[in-house]
């Protein structure tokens, strides 16, 4: 573990996506979906397990670097004895395959620049059979098949199962590397003109970030995190996976280690509101669309996560020849979370398609009815025991926050009939439904002593996940128990004044070893509930550090940990940035109404 995770930056295609370090080396990259194998996985292992370092010789990490403008074009400034020189790493939007690109420019001076390139499919353990063919290098092991092309002609060698190249640039020279992936049983796509491509990328993005109609405070923070979350989606469904990597822990050399590179539903109603209030309504209707194709079926079978076209199968597995980031083990493809019963899932699922009508955008076919046989299931169910918002993995309890959306898809199945009587539904069963939660909820999972909500029906342990009770409506903000519960969070899950998801000092709800930082999300969630209770200084000032934790390139993680001062978890992590793009419009709308 040579860098933090705040240390690397991403590229991608929005079918894939690539982390790379400060210190010029590609640690990460699946090709050729964010779900499939790695080819360079170094970021888990060590350099045998894959990786493509491009850095002056004998420099250790970059001066500076940066993204170009509003575009996922990364550029690394190397400033060396001899002269300057400038990287710039980027995937242009694919037509047929994936490629990568690395183009090296000369400033001032001359520099002698090096590249390694060790290839090692299947997430690090296949070394390929390297060749040159037409003057090139092509690496081919079972299905996979990478051509490595430069420009002009870089001489390449074979030393220690990887590729090296040694050559100079000057001040106006242009050295350009370009790898591609396609499957190894078809012929070799042709050569994209790496010059070419970095003009279309900048295009494209571009014309991408004119399109946010937001222009208020924080927008740097806004428009960065939105072009990341169009990073981590997946282009041609719609779906938005929860990062790209997979077992970058919550704790370093811990057990909780899990992949990401999945499609929540738990994020749906946030990314929605992110995309809609940002001005991306064709992003906003592709999520909304998935959504619907994701889980239609039987509600019994509904799943709180899906692949990146709306698979179901999604069989976790360990990687033990992987030693995992920081020795954190074990390393997992795969999440048997995908099993679980989180019955919070349906609300989220009905409050996201509410707030899709409301916006006003056009009513997929059969949604209604979709809706209606989501909550059926949801009436008869609801009163059951889960495993909650997060996955946990032990005992199903009585998550409170599980009940609240229920009590949240009762409440826009009552508003969306009442708005529109037309529609078929009983707008009078699911109003009893939605008192019925509403009253249990208030008598059980409520602890008059301490005037606070609780994680579960009986227990003494707090959830951040309450701090959402007013923003879903369950409560106004000015109830009693609303600013009760927020002091609560704040004072027995708050560390530096950041938020963790839940207690796990002791015997954790679940079920697992050792800890984790604070939630990024979290913290995000505690500044929005500031603001609603009327402590909107003390939320303008908690927002002004979570934004501070940022790294260079306006990136976040899951978790953070304030003792070490590092980020921890995926990475980057889109739950973390929607959370930002919904707070900071919240905090922009408070200063422009006061």
């Amino acid at each position: 573990m040579t860098q933090r995770i705040e240390d690397y930056a991403l590229i991608g295609d929005l079918q894939t996506a690539a982390l790379v370090g400060r210190d010029g080396s590609v640690d990460w990259l699946c090709l050729p979906r964010f779900d499939s194998g790695a080819c360079f996985a170094a970021l888990l292992g060590d350099e045998n397990n894959g990786h493509w370092r491009i850095a002056p010789a004998g420099a250790r990490t970059c001066a500076r670097r940066g993204y170009l403008g509003e575009s996922l074009v990364l550029e690394s400034v190397w400033e060396t004895r001899t002269g300057t020189v400038r990287v710039l790493d980027f995937m242009p939007q694919r037509d047929r395959a994936p490629d990568l690109m690395r183009v090296v420019e000369g400033v001032t001076g001359r520099v002698e620049m090096s590249s390694v390139l060790r290839l090692r499919f299947d997430y690090g353990s296949i070394v390929p059979w390297m060749r040159r063919q037409d003057g090139h290098r092509v690496a081919v092991a079972g299905p996979d098949s990478v051509w490595l092309r430069t420009r002009p002609r870089v001489k390449t060698w074979g030393q220690q199962y990887s590729t090296c190249s040694s050559f100079t640039v000057g001040a106006g020279d242009t050295v350009s590397f370009c790898l591609t992936w396609h499957p190894s049983h078809e012929a070799c796509p042709s050569f994209v003109d790496p010059q070419e491509a970095l003009e279309h990328t900048l295009e494209d993005w571009k014309s991408w970030s004119s399109r946010c109609t937001y222009e208020g405070p924080y927008r740097e923070a806004v428009i960065r995190s939105l072009i990341t979350l169009k990073a981590l989606t997946y282009a041609p469904t719609g779906g938005i996976v929860a990062a790209p990597t997979t077992s970058l822990p919550e704790e370093i050399g811990g057990v909780r280690n899990w992949d990401y590179r999945h499609c929540w539903l738990r994020d749906s109603t946030l990314t929605l509101r992110a995309l809609l209030a940002a001005g991306y309504r064709e992003e906003a209707a592709a999520w909304r669309d998935w959504l619907l194709r994701a889980v239609a079926g039987d509600p019994a079978d509904l799943q709180i996560m899906y692949g990146l076209a709306g698979e179901r199968r999604l069989p976790e597995m360990e990687v033990p020849w992987l030693r995992g980031y920081g020795g954190a083990r074990p390393v997992r493809i795969g999440n048997a979370a995908v099993d679980q019963l989180q019955l919070d899932v349906y609300g989220e699922v009905l409050d996201t398609l509410y707030l899709a009508r409301e916006a006003g955008m056009p009513p997929a076919e059969h949604a209604w009815a979709l809706q209606l046989s989501l909550l059926g299931f949801l009436e008869s169910t609801w009163r059951q025991p889960d495993e909650g918002l997060w996955e946990v993995r032990g005992p199903r309890r009585q998550f409170v926050h599980s009940k609240v959306m229920a009590w949240a898809a009762a409440d826009r199945a009552v508003k969306t009939l009442e708005r529109s009587p037309e529609l078929p539904g009983d707008v009078a069963r699911w109003r009893v439904m939605r008192d019925e939660v509403h009253r249990e909820v208030c008598e059980r999972g409520y602890d008059p002593a301490r005037n606070t909500f609780t994680q579960s029906y009986g227990s003494v342990d707090l959830d951040a996940a309450a701090l959402l009770i007013p923003r879903v409506g369950f409560l106004p903000p000015d109830d009693p128990r609303v600013a009760g519960t927020v002091a609560a969070v704040g004072r027995e899950l708050g560390q530096d004044g950041f938020i963790r998801r839940y207690s796990t000092d002791g015997i954790s709800v679940d079920g697992l070893p050792g800890g984790e930082g604070t939630f990024l999300a979290c913290s995000f969630w505690m500044v929005d509930a500031l603001r609603m209770t009327g402590r909107v200084a003390e939320a303008r000032e908690l927002f002004g550090r979570l934004l501070e934790l940022r790294n260079d390139v306006g990136l976040l993680a899951e978790e953070y940990d304030p003792a070490a001062r590092r980020q921890l978890g995926n990475f980057p992590q889109a739950f973390s940035h929607v959370a930002l793009v919904v707070t900071a419009l919240a905090l922009a709308r408070e200063e422009t109404a006061g």
